[in-house]
Formats: structure tokens, C-alpha cells, sequence
């Protein structure tokens, strides 16, 4: 009779159960529709995880289809809407026209993870972003930045690299490692004031992680743990995040110990000696935000921003140049015609250069490494295109949809540079190439 009375008891226990799972359904379906019927059109959402089965399946498809539902849409990573900017009328709308409203940025617990509230990439639009960002882009610049400066030592970095190369003597090898080295030392040149030996193996581990941390913050493993960022507290691959922004972050603090102890405030030689000196010079004001927490990682960020992005882009040329022969050869052939074999090409030669220009531009427009720009995130509830967009919600323009409009592109869906070309021949430059951001 006891043994009867418990199986009923676990009975009950297990239906009470089915019962509460399948009203917390009903309740997420009910929530869905109320939501979708004030939001854009876009994919159809599943309770609690939304349209992360088809992001995790086939991304790049997804983004595509994105264009089907009209210039905005509403597409699901969990159970909030993220609204997709899908042309660039849209987008100059949301983040150029009302630039303040669209300017947030949203928490994400796997660059929070890293980040910590520190740097620029990772901070919402306030005073702290403000004064980060002025201050790097100043800097930036006063450091050479679209200068000459810069050019020599992309000239440089070019030399190393074909020399690199060159050294497989025309056998098979993975480029990536010499790409991500030559645009790393760009940087470099700029943040510590010198560069780094392509068999520096201290450098090799720094991009080695850099590497590995880029591939991870767009994996699903970074996806899943932005779903449920608890898990931190448990063992798994998430935790490599956490490891691997420690380590870059440990590079980026040796760097600035070496530079404290040669710190000459008269002779400032890089980003980090001009970011030491901001520090000293804020010490008294109270509204200050430079400190060694954010010079670490405003550092890291410029690192996370324009290595792994820029190496990747120069491995779709190298692809798209072998995929496309004609086109190289026509390169070669103007390249030649108008520099000879005796110097390098440099910024003053572009407009002689008007083919090859193009063809750069056409390699960014196809390789497009990011289809989806950084999420913004609404300050305040705003409308529009006639839709009530509240606070906090995440924006999402979809770079891809604009780089194949066909309506600014006479070639949208294949590489051909003269996308970028008059009727004359000339290089001309088209407000839809956005290979980066808006």
C-alpha cells in the first residue's frame, strides 16, 4: 500500500511538474505574440531561445535572409528582439539622424567578462566613452595616424611580409600567421613605439590568443554564455574567454610596466607614454576616467579591433586574387605600367592606381568579415519607420544587406571591381560601402 501510495505521490509530482513546464511554454507564446505584434516582421522565434537555433545552424544564411521582411526586422537571440537595420536609408536614419538615441551600447556578458566596464568597445555611450574615445582618436592621430608616419611603417610592415613569404619558396603554407603579425606590428608601432620580430615567440603567444579570442567571442560557446552568464561560476570552454582576456590583458600590463620605467614626459613615444601622462594630468579632477584599468583595456581594444579584422580582409584578397586571375593579372599589368619595377605603391599613388583601388575596395565589399555591425542599443524610447522602439533595445544594422543592395550596386551578388569605377574608368566611391560600420 506505501509503495502504491509513493508511485502516486511521484506521479502527482511529475504531472504538477509537466503542468508548471507546459503553462511557462504557454505563458513564452502568449509574451512572443504580444511582442511580435508590436515589433518589425522577421523569422519566427521559439519560446525562451527565439532564433538562435538558425544563428547557431547556418548564420550566414540567416543574415540573408533578413532583407525578405523590408527594411527593418526583428530577429530573436533569446527572448528579447534585436531590431536589424537592413539598407542604409535605415541606418543613416537610426545612427546618423538620431545618432544619441542609437548610440548605446548593450551589456554583453562575455566581452563584459573581459572588459570589466573598462576600455571603449565594450562601454555604453556616457562620459567615460566620451573622453576614451577623444582622447585615443587625438592620440591616435597625433601618432601618425592617415599620416605619412603610418604609411612608412605599413611599408615596412609590407617588406617584412613578402620576405616572410617569400622564404616558402613557392610551396604551400597558412598565411594567417605573418598577416596577423605585419598588421599587429602596425599597431604596435603606434601603442608601445615599436615592433616585433616575426619569430618573436612572446609575440607569437600574444597573437596566437588574440586569435583564439576573436574566434570564440563570435562562437557559440560565447552566444550560450550571454544566454546564461552564471554558468562563469562552473567549469567548461567558456571559460577560456575569461583566460584568454586575462592573458591579453597581462601582455598589454608588462608593456605598460616597461614603459613606466623609461618614461621620459618630454619625449612621449607612443600611445601608452601619452595615456601615462593623461593620468598624471587628471589625478586632481574628479570626473577623470583615465587610470591603468582603462589604459589596459582602451589598449586591448585597439588590438581586439583592427588586427584579427584587418589579417582576416588581407586573406579574402589573397583568395579572391587566386579565384580571379583576370583580375590580378589586370592589377599587376596597372601597377607595373604606372610604378615600374623599381618602388613601392603609396597613398599618392591612388588615384593612378584606379583599378587596383577598386579592387581593394571590392575585396572588402565581398569578404565583408563582419556582416553584422556592433550592436548599438536605444538610450531612450524613440519611433521608428512607425514602430515604438523602447529603451534598451538592441539595434543591429546589417552591413551584408547594404553591401549587396542591388539598387547601389551594379554587381551585388559577384566580385568585380568595377562596382567601384565609372563609365571613365575612375574610381568612385559608393556611400553603401560600409566594410566595417556605419
Amino acid at each position: 500500500m506505501e509503495s502504491v501510495l509513493r508511485y502516486l505521490d511521484l506521479g502527482s509530482a511529475g504531472l504538477a511538474l509537466l503542468l508548471g513546464l507546459v503553462f511557462l511554454v504557454l505563458l513564452e507564446i502568449f509574451r512572443l505574440g504580444s511582442l511580435r505584434s508590436r515589433t518589425p516582421p522577421g523569422p519566427t522565434p521559439l519560446p525562451f531561445l527565439g532564433n538562435l537555433h538558425q544563428f547557431a545552424k547556418d548564420p550566414m544564411n540567416l543574415i540573408r535572409s533578413m532583407v525578405q521582411y523590408g527594411d527593418l526586422c526583428s530577429l530573436y537571440l533569446g527572448r528579447e528582439p534585436m531590431i536589424v537595420l537592413n539598407n542604409l536609408k535605415v541606418a543613416n536614419e537610426a545612427l546618423v539622424e538620431n545618432g544619441t538615441v542609437f548610440s548605446g551600447r548593450p551589456y554583453i556578458p562575455s566581452l563584459d567578462w573581459m572588459a570589466e566596464g573598462y576600455g571603449i568597445v565594450a562601454v555604453t555611450y556616457n562620459h567615460a566613452w566620451k573622453q576614451q574615445r577623444r582622447f585615443a582618436l587625438h592620440t591616435l592621430r597625433n601618432f601618425g595616424l592617415g599620416k605619412k608616419t603610418v604609411e612608412e611603417r605599413v611599408m615596412e610592415e609590407a617588406h617584412c611580409l613578402t620576405s616572410e613569404m617569400l622564404k616558402h619558396e613557392g610551396n604551400a603554407f597558412d598565411p594567417m600567421h605573418p598577416l596577423l603579425n605585419a598588421v599587429s606590428n602596425i599597431i604596435c608601432s603606434i601603442v608601445f613605439g615599436d615592433r616585433f620580430d616575426h619569430d618573436n615567440e612572446r609575440f607569437a603567444m600574444f597573437l596566437k590568443i588574440l586569435n583564439e579570442h576573436m574566434w570564440f567571442s563570435g562562437s557559440a560557446v560565447a552566444e550560450f554564455f550571454n544566454l546564461i552568464p552564471f554558468i562563469r561560476h562552473f567549469p567548461g570552454p567558456h571559460q577560456k574567454i575569461r583566460e584568454n582576456g586575462c592573458a591579453l590583458k597581462g601582455f598589454v600590463r608588462e608593456m605598460m610596466e616597461e614603459h613606466k620605467k623609461t618614461l621620459d614626459t618630454e619625449n612621449l613615444r607612443d600611445f601608452i607614454d601619452a595615456y601615462l601622462v593623461e593620468i598624471s594630468k587628471q589625478e586632481s579632477n574628479e570626473d577623470s576616467t583615465f587610470h591603468e584599468k582603462n589604459l589596459l583595456m582602451s589598449t586591448a581594444d585597439l588590438f581586439l579591433g583592427g588586427t584579427e579584422t584587418t589579417a582576416t580582409t588581407l586573406r579574402w584578397g589573397l583568395i579572391f586574387m587566386m579565384n580571379h586571375p583576370e583580375i590580378q593579372d589586370r592589377c599587376h599589368e596597372e601597377i607595373v605600367r604606372v610604378l615600374g619595377y623599381d618602388r613601392a605603391p603609396c597613398m599618392d599613388d591612388r588615384a593612378s592606381l584606379p583599378y587596383t583601388h577598386a579592387t581593394v575596395h571590392e575585396i572588402q565589399r565581398v569578404g565583408n568579415i563582419a556582416p553584422l555591425a556592433v550592436v548599438h542599443e536605444t538610450t531612450a524610447s524613440t519611433r521608428l519607420r512607425g514602430y515604438t522602439i523602447p529603451k534598451g533595445t538592441q539595434i543591429l544594422p546589417n552591413l551584408m544587406a547594404i553591401m549587396q543592395d542591388k539598387e547601389h550596386w551594379r554587381y551585388p551578388d559577384t566580385f568585380n571591381p568595377e562596382n567601384f569605377l565609372d563609365n571613365d574608368e575612375h574610381f568612385c566611391k559608393n556611400d553603401s560601402f560600409l566594410p566595417f560600420s556605419l
